[in-house]
């Protein structure tokens, strides 16, 4: 970048501080404004940022505007109607973290708002920045796994003393059905288009919020065949993590056993053996070891599997996109109608939950 993007950042928490602090400075960006009320994240943000302002409150931040580029809204999802409304109203580009709303309604009136107050809303669907993520969107480009029929993605953890915070709390705009189902369901229709169908099972095991997700959407096919049909899984109470990702297709597989450099315990016997042990043509054997930084998954055929040479990229490039999209009119990163489009399936799944069966959508839906 040129100039640094001057950002103001509305929460200071795990979010706004672990995650989107840190690619903005990884960027070259400056927070020079962060809206905080808790004594500790209000300290921790002056010594990471110098000279940075901490308001107490969304009002104080904004009457900064003219001091800044971009706001990024990093505060609890029950709260982002409001504080988008209120940073689009002073006329600034908007950063919000998913899910862009509680509810379908909610979304589109916000998309709605910003198309009419000069498209200036995107939203943080980082995961499509995903090594991973990449990595199988190169496959499928290729070709290499043929006619997918069936994608698998988990998102699994094992947490049987839930953390105290608003996102096991709040049974209105926290669960894993909004928080993790939001990048689930968004990375489904990034790869295999929309969704006509889902059927879904959500259960609250250990907290008032979803923390057992189950998500099987069917996509529309292209050429009115069958469309591949997508598993979506998360979970807070999972001792025994799955695969993080896998899809198969009529020419092979493509599988992922670990997820964020961390191994789950189905990759014991399957990833730390292979990546030591694999054979020129993908066969366990003697082999030269493949580093860990340089694949990301394995192209399977039966007992046959072959390293994925990892795709270039990563979240970061979220954010310097949205400085081409900010200063310099380039495309916006996040179309803020994807994330309508997402709720609406998830407030769909919640209705199937609700009464056992499968809820139809318009794959064109969302506008």
């Amino acid at each position: 970048m040129g100039e640094p993007l001057r950002v103001g950042l509305i929460g200071y928490g795990s979010a706004g501080r672990g995650i989107h602090a840190r690619l903005l400075r990884e960027v070259g960006a400056r927070v020079t404004h962060v809206v905080s009320r808790n004594p500790e994240r209000s300290a921790q943000a002056r010594t990471d940022w110098a000279g940075v302002v901490v308001e107490p409150d969304v009002g104080g931040l904004l009457a900064h505007a003219s001091e800044l580029d971009l706001v990024v809204v990093a505060s609890p999802t029950g709260e982002h109607v409001a504080h988008v409304r209120a940073a689009l109203g002073a006329g600034l580009p908007v950063v919000v973290d998913k899910p862009l709303a509680p509810s379908t309604a909610e979304a589109r009136e916000l998309a709605a708002e910003a198309g009419e107050s000069g498209g200036r809303l995107t939203v943080f669907q980082n995961r499509r920045w995903d090594p991973e993520q990449l990595t199988l969107r190169t496959v499928l480009e290729e070709g290499r796994l043929g006619r997918v029929h069936r994608f698998e993605r988990r998102w699994e953890r094992w947490r049987p003393v839930p953390q105290q915070r608003w996102k096991e709390t709040d049974t209105r705009a926290g669960g894993l059905l909004l928080d993790l189902g939001a990048h689930l369901v968004d990375s489904a229709v990034q790869l295999f288009g929309p969704a006509e169908s889902v059927y879904a099972e959500l259960r609250s095991l250990t907290t008032p919020a979803e923390d057992d997700v189950f998500l099987a959407l069917r996509h529309a096919a292209p050429d009115g065949g069958p469309g591949v049909v997508s598993h979506l899984q998360a979970g807070g109470l999972v001792g025994a993590p799955g695969p993080r990702t896998r899809v198969l297709g009529d020419a092979g597989a493509y599988l992922v056993t670990s997820f964020e450099g961390e191994p789950t315990p189905f990759s014991t016997l399957d990833e730390r053996r292979t990546r030591s042990d694999l054979g020129p043509h993908g066969v366990l054997g003697a082999a030269p070891r493949v580093a860990d930084d340089e694949h990301e998954g394995w192209l399977v055929h039966g007992r046959d599997r072959v390293p994925v040479p990892r795709a270039a990229g990563g979240h970061a490039d979220y954010y310097r996109a949205v400085a081409g999209w900010v200063l310099d009119g380039a495309p916006v990163p996040v179309d803020p109608w994807d994330a309508v489009r997402t709720a609406t399936v998830l407030d769909a799944a919640r209705v199937s939950a609700r009464e056992g069966r499968v809820v139809g959508l318009d794959p064109a839906g969302g506008r």
